[in-house]
Protein backbone atom coordinates (compact mmCIF):
# COMPACT_ATOMS: atom_id res chain seq x y z
CA UNK A 1 0.00 0.00 0.00
CA UNK A 2 2.92 2.37 0.73
CA UNK A 3 4.39 2.14 -2.77
CA UNK A 4 0.97 2.62 -4.36
CA UNK A 5 0.33 5.70 -2.20
CA UNK A 6 3.71 7.15 -3.18
CA UNK A 7 2.94 6.66 -6.89
CA UNK A 8 -0.45 8.35 -6.51
CA UNK A 9 1.19 11.22 -4.60
CA UNK A 10 3.77 11.67 -7.39
CA UNK A 11 1.03 11.68 -10.05
CA UNK A 12 -0.93 14.30 -8.10
CA UNK A 13 2.19 16.47 -7.71
CA UNK A 14 2.96 16.18 -11.44
CA UNK A 15 -0.63 17.06 -12.36
CA UNK A 16 -0.54 20.09 -10.05
CA UNK A 17 2.75 21.26 -11.58
CA UNK A 18 1.30 20.84 -15.06
CA UNK A 19 -1.84 22.86 -14.33
CA UNK A 20 -0.06 25.55 -12.30
CA UNK A 21 3.11 26.05 -14.35
CA UNK A 22 3.37 24.33 -17.72
CA UNK A 23 -0.15 24.89 -19.07
CA UNK A 24 -0.26 28.67 -18.40
CA UNK A 25 3.19 29.08 -19.94
CA UNK A 26 2.12 27.26 -23.12
CA UNK A 27 -1.01 29.45 -23.31
CA UNK A 28 1.09 32.59 -22.97
CA UNK A 29 3.47 31.37 -25.70
CA UNK A 30 0.52 30.78 -28.06
CA UNK A 31 -0.80 34.30 -27.39
CA UNK A 32 2.61 35.89 -28.02
CA UNK A 33 3.06 33.92 -31.26
CA UNK A 34 -0.42 34.95 -32.41
CA UNK A 35 0.39 38.61 -31.65
CA UNK A 36 3.67 38.41 -33.59
CA UNK A 37 1.98 36.67 -36.55
CA UNK A 38 -0.75 39.35 -36.70
CA UNK A 39 1.58 42.35 -36.90
CA UNK A 40 0.50 44.91 -39.49
CA UNK A 41 2.09 47.93 -41.13
CA UNK A 42 1.17 50.97 -39.03
CA UNK A 43 1.19 49.18 -35.66
CA UNK A 44 3.13 50.93 -32.90
CA UNK A 45 5.24 48.38 -31.06
CA UNK A 46 7.72 48.05 -28.22
CA UNK A 47 10.69 45.74 -28.64
CA UNK A 48 12.26 43.55 -26.00
CA UNK A 49 15.09 46.08 -25.80
CA UNK A 50 12.66 48.92 -25.08
CA UNK A 51 12.69 50.58 -28.51
CA UNK A 52 9.33 52.06 -29.45
CA UNK A 53 8.48 52.45 -33.12
CA UNK A 54 5.94 52.21 -35.90
CA UNK A 55 6.03 49.32 -38.37
CA UNK A 56 6.71 50.47 -41.94
CA UNK A 57 7.28 47.09 -43.61
CA UNK A 58 7.10 43.40 -42.80
CA UNK A 59 9.01 40.56 -44.39
CA UNK A 60 9.01 36.90 -43.39
CA UNK A 61 10.98 37.02 -40.13
CA UNK A 62 11.94 40.70 -39.99
CA UNK A 63 10.09 43.92 -39.34
CA UNK A 64 11.24 47.42 -40.31
CA UNK A 65 10.28 50.05 -37.74
CA UNK A 66 10.52 53.81 -37.77
CA UNK A 67 11.55 55.52 -34.54
CA UNK A 68 11.88 59.09 -33.32
CA UNK A 69 11.20 62.40 -34.93
CA UNK A 70 14.00 61.97 -37.45
CA UNK A 71 12.32 58.76 -38.72
CA UNK A 72 15.28 56.46 -38.18
CA UNK A 73 14.54 53.02 -39.61
CA UNK A 74 15.61 49.87 -37.78
CA UNK A 75 15.23 46.29 -38.96
CA UNK A 76 14.39 43.84 -36.16
CA UNK A 77 13.32 40.22 -35.88
CA UNK A 78 9.66 39.44 -35.24
CA UNK A 79 10.74 37.61 -32.09
CA UNK A 80 12.11 40.90 -30.72
CA UNK A 81 8.61 42.42 -30.54
CA UNK A 82 7.40 42.49 -26.94
CA UNK A 83 3.93 43.96 -27.50
CA UNK A 84 1.75 46.05 -29.78
CA UNK A 85 0.98 49.40 -28.14
CA UNK A 86 -1.42 50.77 -30.77
CA UNK A 87 -2.90 48.70 -33.59
CA UNK A 88 -2.93 50.27 -37.07
CA UNK A 89 -6.74 50.27 -37.29
CA UNK A 90 -7.01 51.96 -33.86
CA UNK A 91 -4.54 54.68 -34.86
CA UNK A 92 -6.60 55.65 -37.91
CA UNK A 93 -9.83 56.21 -35.94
Amino acid sequence: MGAFGTIIFMVVIFAAMYFLMIRPQKKQEREVNAMRNNLQVGDEITTIGGIIGKIVSIKEETVMIETGHDRTKIRILRTAVRNVDVHAEDAQD
